[in-house]
């Protein structure tokens, strides 16, 4: 392999860091730089993941080591993260489920939902 064969490509790495940008403000792990907050979208983060898994599969034999080095490691940490905001969101719906299920049970259990105050009208 030549020198220049080793070297990284300027925009190569360019498309590898847009794309592992836009995963990480999907995922809700940065603020958006558009609207200033930070916004959780876990099917676009999968669909940015993705093209860098299929970036890597094109590319397989084709990189130089530090490019593939640096594509390797934005997939694996976007993947353990994305991993991390799916159980998280789980979690957020289930708790979410399980207080709102619990506050229901309570308030028709005092007997004050909507169906208590007509039955002393």
């Amino acid at each position: 392999m030549t020198d220049r064969e080793n070297e990284l490509n300027p925009v190569f790495l360019q498309l590898v860091v847009s794309l592992q940008s836009a995963a990480w403000y999907q995922m809700g792990k940065m603020v958006s730089p558009i609207t200033g907050k930070i916004e959780r979208d876990l099917t676009q983060a999968k669909n940015s993941i993705d093209l860098l898994v299929m970036l890597q599969e094109k590319t397989k034999g084709n990189l130089a080591d530090d490019e593939k080095g640096i594509l390797d490691n934005a997939i694996y940490t976007l993947q353990m993260n994305y991993v991390e905001e799916l159980d998280r969101e789980k979690k957020e719906k289930d708790s979410g489920k399980v207080e709102g299920d619990q506050a229901k049970s309570g308030n028709e259990a005092k007997g004050s939902g909507p169906d208590s105050m007509t039955a002393g009208n």
